[in-house]
Parts: structure tokens; C-alpha cells; sequence
């Protein structure tokens, strides 16, 4: 009897079956299920140490905190806000009213209040984005609400602290959440002064140390910034210094944030009052629709863009931003314009580009030239080259790294916000956007993707036939990892 044989048939009927009961555990779809079979199948032990890594659900207790919060209605706000200002109707109006289908679904879906005649700023440099927002900080008088994946211990992210215990030190409300994972190298004791001075900041959900919570996905993606319930920013940008070109990897980062004034900034703070009291519990934001509340204070600002604010995360099924992508793209008639540094859509996604494309629409994808995470990338460009293949246009930007995350469409409506074209964004992680009805907003997104054209090199179908039998196969191979990446 050969014992090297029985030994190793029984590993494999033994990890077989640790596979099969790992996987079909916990709920998941169809094609990460068998993204993980592969892996685990295929991939004794090593395959086991990347589940733990990046196969772990979020801790039924940490979820249930988030599903357990309560959602935030904001209707007596607004109605207190609509007796102060006129009732004119705005451009924006009209857009609204096209595009109804799409508010009425967010409202359904996320309880997404519409709000309207905000005033909207598009930022895609770094250094006039945080010029910017540390102009607002300076002048807040009751609170500031930061929220970021990355808040990195570095040259900007010193500044920013710094800046935070100042106001602090003034008596200003300061909480910050930042993600662990995406912060990775910065711990508690980095806001240890900010702490005395009377600052909170905690990681989300509590999630101390990226060591020890050793998790990929779950994460908070999010990024948001409120200032006394009046000023709002969110986007793609974090804080750290690659957002602005300092890091050689990335060279020039290409990213899109937005300044918001107007109500639409109460769809920002109702995302951190939830995310905040679900990660302190012991120090929950209440009481916040007293008369006068300082979170929601009536809007002055007579602008001309109405939005929603919207967000989504592995606590819902419903993959709220995800239906929003689509409902944007089947609304089309002329036009379809998307950055994202990550092009890995799951098939519904997928088949509406190409239903767009084939349907004569005008579809362009803009995506990085470089990666900085080798397998997402390469699974980023095997979708790009099944999309060229069908007509859609796809650019490779070339000074430095696409990071934006938005999408334009008949240069009517737009989204901006922190989730990418991938299946991490749509079910893995908790993101926020924002949907723009107004022509002016949408056409200056268009502007921007013209511009950023003049940088990038356009990629046809023969350029990706030509490219070498082991990129494709390294692509192939990603692109089979792809609902789990």
C-alpha cells in the first residue's frame, strides 16, 4: 500500500470538503461561489489563507449594528427649508421631471430624499481640493464630520489633523471615521491629541487594527466631509499624499470630488450620523431634528442643481448605486461617458453597455494605463477588450492615474461618487454617490472627459489582439477571479 497516495487523497477529499462547507455557508451569489470553489479546490492551504484574507463576511454583530440604524428621515427638514425659499423654478426642474424614473427609484430604494437648487463645484486636482476644503474647515463654528477609507499618518494627512485639532481646540464638534484597512498605518494614537483636545475619531465599526481585523473586503469606501451641516465634499479623493502627486508609483492623480452647498449636504450627514453611530455606540449623534438641530440647519443657498445622495454596502442586498449605473445607461439616447479605474461589471452591467453600444449609442470608457493592483487590472483590461470589440470606445489615461469614478450621460445626468465600475464597489464595500440632475453639471463632466482625452490613447480591438499570448492568459485568468477580487 503506497501511504503517500492515501495521504494525499485524503487531503483532497478532506480540503474538497472544507471547501464545499466553507463556501456554501454564508450566502453569496452564483458567480463568487464558484470564484471560491476554484480557489479553494485548486488551491489547498494557500487557497484557505486568501479566503480569511478576502472571503470573510463582515461580523453578523458589526452588520447588525448597521442594519439596526434607523434611516434617517429628513422630511420636516426640508419642509422647513421649502418656507424659505421661493418658488421658482430652476433648469434643473425639467431634468428632474425626464428623469423621474431614476429619483423615484433611489427614494424607494435607499430612501434617498431629492433635493434641489444646490450649488455644485467639480474638483479634479488635489492641491485646489484640499485648498479648498481647509478654507471651509477654517471657517466652521459648530462641527465637522470627516469620513474617509484612507487617512493616511503622512505630509497631508499631519496637515489635515492639525488643522482638526485647531478647531477642536475652539470648541468645534470634530468626529472623524476612517477604514483601517485603506488607513493602513495609522492607529489610534495618531489622533491621541485630537482626542484631548475633544476631537472623537474612531476606525468604522470599530475595526482597530488592519492586522488583526485581517479583512479585504467589508470595507467603508466612503468619502465624506460635512461642515456645519451647511458644506459638503465627496468623491474619490482620500487624504493622503499620492491624491496629490507626490507618490513616483502613480505620478499625476486624476480624480473627481465635488463641493456641495445646499440640502444636498444633508443626504452626506445623514450617511456619517448612521455610519457614526453605528461604529460609537457609546457617543451617538441624537436628537438631531430638535427645533434648531446645528446637523440640518435651514439651506440659504439658491442654486440651480438638484441630486441625491445615495448609498449602498454589504447590510442591503438591494445594490442601490449598482441599479442606479444601470437606470443611467438604459436611459440613454445619445451618450454614455465612464471613468473608473476598475472595469470588472458583473453581466448585468456588462450586457447594458453592450445593448448601449449596438443600439448606436455613443459609449466611451476611460480607464488608468498602469495598474496598482496587478490582478484587478488585468481584469479590468479583459472587460475592456470585450467592450471594444463591440464599438465601445475605450481610453487609456496616460498622465498618471485615473482614480474618478463618474459617469454622464446625454450630458443631462451625471454621477460622481466613490463607487467604481467593479464587483467590489457593487456588493463588497460600503460606497456613496451622488446622482446630478442638471445640464450645466453633467456637460462640465463631459468637458472634463474631453480633456482628459487629450491624455489618453485610444485602444482598438487590433491593439488588443496584438497583445502577448501571457498578458491574455493572465488577463483570462483574473477575469475568473473576477467576482471576488
Amino acid at each position: 500500500m503506497n501511504w503517500v497516495h492515501i495521504i494525499i487523497e485524503l487531503i483532497i477529499i478532506f480540503n474538497s470538503l472544507a471547501a464545499i462547507v466553507t463556501v456554501f455557508r454564508e450566502k453569496r451569489d452564483i458567480a463568487a461561489t464558484w470564484a471560491w470553489l476554484l480557489v479553494l479546490f485548486f488551491l489547498p492551504i494557500v487557497g484557505f489563507i486568501f479566503y480569511a484574507f478576502a472571503g470573510r463576511k463582515l461580523p453578523k454583530g458589526k452588520m447588525f449594528q448597521l442594519k439596526k440604524e434607523t434611516k434617517i428621515e429628513l422630511q420636516r427638514v426640508l419642509a422647513r427649508q421649502t418656507q424659505e425659499l421661493n418658488n421658482d423654478h430652476t433648469a434643473a426642474d425639467k431634468v428632474v421631471e425626464d428623469a423621474s424614473g431614476l429619483a423615484t427609484m433611489f427614494m424607494n430604494a435607499d430612501a434617498a430624499f431629492l433635493s434641489h437648487r444646490n450649488r455644485v463645484k467639480l474638483i479634479t486636482d488635489g492641491k485646489e481640493l484640499f485648498h479648498e476644503m481647509f478654507q471651509d474647515i477654517e471657517r466652521a463654528k459648530k462641527h465637522i464630520h470627516i469620513e474617509f477609507y484612507t487617512f493616511y499618518a503622512d505630509k497631508i494627512g499631519n496637515e489635515v489633523l492639525h488643522l482638526l485639532e485647531k478647531k477642536a481646540a475652539e470648541g468645534v464638534e470634530v468626529r472623524v471615521i476612517w477604514d483601517s484597512w485603506g488607513s493602513m498605518g495609522t492607529t489610534n494614537k495618531f489622533f491621541k491629541h485630537l482626542r484631548e483636545l475633544g476631537g472623537q475619531a474612531y476606525p468604522f465599526l470599530g475595526t482597530h487594527s488592519a492586522v488583526t481585523d485581517f479583512r479585504l473586503n467589508f470595507r467603508d469606501h466612503r468619502k465624506i466631509v460635512v461642515i456645519d451641516g451647511q458644506v459638503g465634499y465627496t468623491g474619490g479623493f482620500n487624504i493622503g499624499d499620492q491624491y496629490l502627486g507626490r507618490k513616483k508609483k502613480f505620478g499625476y492623480w486624476r480624480d473627481t470630488h465635488m463641493r456641495i452647498a445646499g440640502s444636498g449636504v444633508y443626504g452626506l450627514q445623514a450617511r456619517f450620523i448612521r455610519d457614526w453611530n453605528a461604529t460609537d455606540r457609546d457617543h451617538p449623534i441624537d436628537k438631531v431634528f430638535d427645533p434648531g438641530s446645528v446637523y440640518f440647519p435651514v439651506a440659504k443657498v439658491n442654486g440651480n442643481t438638484s441630486l441625491q445622495v445615495v448609498s449602498s454596502g454589504p447590510d442591503s442586498d438591494t445594490e442601490t448605486i449598482k441599479l442606479g449605473y444601470l437606470k443611467l445607461i438604459y436611459s440613454a439616447h445619445r451618450s454614455i461617458w465612464i471613468q473608473t479605474p476598475y472595469l470588472i461589471p458583473d453581466d448585468s452591467v456588462l450586457d447594458a453597455l453592450r445593448v448601449a453600444a449596438l443600439s448606436g449609442i455613443d459609449v466611451r470608457i476611460m480607464i488608468p494605463h498602469m495598474p496598482d493592483h496587478a490582478f484587478v487590472y488585468r481584469a479590468t483590461q479583459y472587460y475592456a477588450r470585450q467592450c471594444a470589440k463591440w464599438g465601445i470606445q475605450i481610453y487609456n489615461y496616460e498622465t498618471g492615474f485615473l482614480h474618478a469614478k463618474t459617469m454622464v450621460v446625454d450630458g443631462k445626468l451625471g454621477s460622481v461618487g466613490s463607487a467604481n465600475l467593479d464587483f467590489r464597489s457593487f456588493k463588497l464595500n460600503f460606497e456613496v454617490n451622488t446622482f446630478l440632475y442638471d445640464e450645466k453639471v453633467a456637460q462640465k463632466l463631459e468637458e472634463i472627459f474631453k480633456e482628459d482625452i487629450k491624455n489618453s490613447e485610444l485602444q482598438t480591438p487590433k491593439m488588443y489582439d496584438e497583445q502577448s499570448l501571457w498578458l491574455k492568459f493572465k488577463q483570462y485568468f483574473s477575469r475568473l477571479l473576477s467576482p471576488i477580487l
